[in-house]
């Protein structure tokens, strides 16, 4: 007797088919769950065959979602949110699991490293992953569960909060700060060539033009460290400049205009339980320390 066509999703199928939407590629996804490419290649065919629709696609810098694909996604992320609170029990709400977020490295090696861990001694059931990337990780995608930008977006289904209105300065030693005081010409410490395009290092580009950038690194954690050490001056968020030590502002003009933060997370997830709980956390530590950010 044939076997019969599976009219259900296999939940093993549904979880590779997380990682490889989420991570986009075999090798990732296969690292992720601890199994073969084969497995990985298996399992999706399985899924694809039992919805009878083309989920991914297979491009030279990886995999990316068709249409139907991130529809899947989105109702795949929402049965595995449904099995961790299942996993918790239902007269358990402390909060437990992985909640994964997305800043950029400013943002989170200057300030939430150190005050975002206080949370998982608060809570012992809650993992925090943080992704310092400069590039964009998709909530859309489900690649995050919390993403804080600079700038509020325009589209998506999301819940948007803006966190701190973030001002900038000039930071430098006190020696270099006298002598542009006194009318020095200005040695900055400024973002490489692979983050020219950084909005702050395309303002420096403009209103500099003529100066000399004696260091650059990627990021501007890595750029106070430099100016602390007298290489320059740096364009810094105010709370890199107030948090670091040694590191003075400099009363050089023009300053780029303030930047909001915004605390970002998907409109269907809003009342999960660790995702709500580390939402309102971010939230509380910004509203705490407003003052670093503001001119």
């Amino acid at each position: 007797m044939a076997d019969k066509k599976r009219t259900e999703p296999d939940w093993q199928d549904i979880r590779v088919f997380l990682a490889l939407g989420r991570h986009g590629s075999l090798s990732a996804a296969a690292r992720t769950l601890r199994v073969n490419h084969a497995t990985i290649a298996r399992r999706l065919h399985s899924l694809e065959e039992t919805l009878g629709e083309k989920l991914v696609e297979r491009r030279p810098d990886g995999y990316v979602l068709t249409p139907a694909g991130t529809r899947a996604l989105a109702a795949a992320s929402d049965m595995e949110a449904s099995v961790q609170t299942l996993g918790r029990g239902w007269k358990d709400d402390t909060p437990k699991g992985l909640v994964r977020i997305n800043a950029s490295p400013a943002l989170s090696q200057g300030f939430l490293i150190p005050r975002l861990a206080e949370i998982t001694k608060q809570y012992p059931g809650l993992d925090i992953d943080l992704a310092t990337d400069l590039r964009t990780i998709s909530l859309e995608r489900h690649e995050a569960d919390i993403a804080i930008r600079l700038g509020k977006p325009q589209d998506g289904d999301l819940i948007a909060k803006q966190l701190a209105t973030i001002g900038y300065g000039f930071y430098g030693t006190q020696e270099i700060c006298r002598q542009v005081e006194n009318g020095a010409e200005p040695v900055f410490v400024g973002f490489d060539e692979v983050n020219g395009y950084v909005p702050e290092a395309i303002w420096l580009a403009r209103h500099f033009s003529h100066a000399r950038v004696s260091f650059r690194a990627n990021n501007q954690v890595s750029q106070a460290m430099a100016a602390k050490s007298g290489a320059g001056l740096a364009l810094l968020p105010h709370y890199i400049g107030r948090l670091e030590g040694n590191l003075y502002p400099c009363p050089l003009e023009p300053v780029p205009p303030p930047r909001e933060a915004w605390l970002l997370t998907r409109r269907q997830q809003r009342k999960d339980p660790p995702i709500r709980t580390v939402a309102e956390y971010i939230t509380k530590i910004f509203a705490t320390e407003q003052a670093l950010f503001e001119e």
